[in-house]
């Protein structure tokens, strides 16, 4: 079976192959059609640019050619033997890279219950990646945050903590156009800026006393320290922005002097009685109560012919950009 897939081949190097597979399944595998698949921009614009780190997540995981993408809405056209609960046509979100056809385990596979669409489905993997986050951070009712970053990653994040009981959100990126995506809230404060210059407008606005948790989403490596002087003694600093060049970043001076938690957790992850499954559960639950919004974050689609131009775009003017999909419906335009 031919499926056209986004391949990188070598460091800023982007092709879309024509690749064969045998489609001949095994008991408990499922052959898939993909339908939609979102770019995780910051991760995928990592992979592509191949600067990082010895011994780290990333230089032990990207290998070239490399076929990014992790976030799939995809029709299930047929299913081995053994599989249950899943049947020819239904929609489901799978953890695989961008492939117009593909096989795989159905324990991968998460079928989106009836009036989920695609497009909302797409974003399970980082809707749980952020829920993770928060749920790190064990937020209490009438605390005040920060969210540096405000990429697809903090949108989520800055969605899911409104949804927690805090008191205010401080939203802090120097791109204007990203933090014109969040939604009109009570409570929520749009600080233009990077966090280095937020530290005063912080301080003024929260009477001095400065913020109970920071969620560091840039995976900048200039970002931990800036947020760490944005938190209160006890403070607590959430990494879910994994930098690529650790040997660059620094915790911050004030870390020990005022007792400053730094938090690190990854999406592989579950936390305490919280699973993927219940994760994904939760969040589209809360996309089909209209509690959470991810349609208007989607800014860009493009037929995965056109993924050249894709990347291009997200290289040269990330800022532009938020969810950027890959149509599979348009494979012939």
């Amino acid at each position: 079976m031919e499926a056209i897939t986004v391949v990188f081949t070598e460091k800023e190097k982007v092709e879309v192959r024509k690749e064969t597979f045998d489609p001949a399944l095994g008991p408990a595998e499922v052959l898939c059609a993909a339908r939609c698949s979102l770019i995780s921009t910051g991760t995928e614009l990592q992979c592509l640019k191949g600067v990082f780190d010895p011994d780290t997540n990333w230089s032990a995981w990207v290998k070239y050619p490399f076929r990014p993408g992790y976030s799939m809405v995809a029709e299930v056209l047929d299913a081995g033997s053994d599989v249950q609960g899943l049947r020819k046509g239904d929609l489901v979100f799978v953890e695989h890279s961008h492939s117009q056809y593909f096989k795989t385990d159905s324990k991968r596979v998460s079928l989106l219950p009836a009036g989920i669409e695609a497009e909302q489905g797409v974003w399970v993997n980082l809707a749980k990646t952020t829920q993770l986050g928060v749920r790190r951070a064990e937020l209490q009712l009438g605390e005040t945050v920060g969210v540096v970053g405000l990429g697809i990653l903090g949108q989520l994040v800055a969605q899911y903590a409104y949804l927690s009981g805090v008191k205010e959100i401080y939203a802090i990126d120097p791109a204007e156009s990203r933090l014109q995506q969040l939604r009109e809230r009570p409570g929520i404060r749009r600080l233009a800026m990077g966090a280095d210059a937020a530290q005063e407008t912080i301080r003024s606005g929260t009477g001095g006393s400065l913020l109970d948790v920071v969620f560091d989403v840039t995976g900048h490596p200039a970002a931990l320290s800036q947020a760490t002087r944005l938190v209160k003694p006890l403070g607590r600093v959430v990494l879910l922005g994994d930098t690529a060049t650790p040997s660059r970043q620094e915790m911050g001076r004030n870390v020990v002097s005022n007792s400053v938690s730094i938090l690190g957790i990854h999406g592989t992850m579950d936390y305490k009685s919280w699973d993927h499954p219940a994760m994904t559960a939760l969040f589209l639950r809360y996309i089909a109560q209209g509690r959470m919004d991810v349609s208007s974050l989607i800014t860009h689609r493009y037929s995965p012919v056109k993924a050249v131009e894709a990347y291009e775009l997200l290289a040269n003017n990330r800022s532009s950009a938020m969810g950027v999909l890959f149509d599979w419906t348009k494979v012939d335009v």
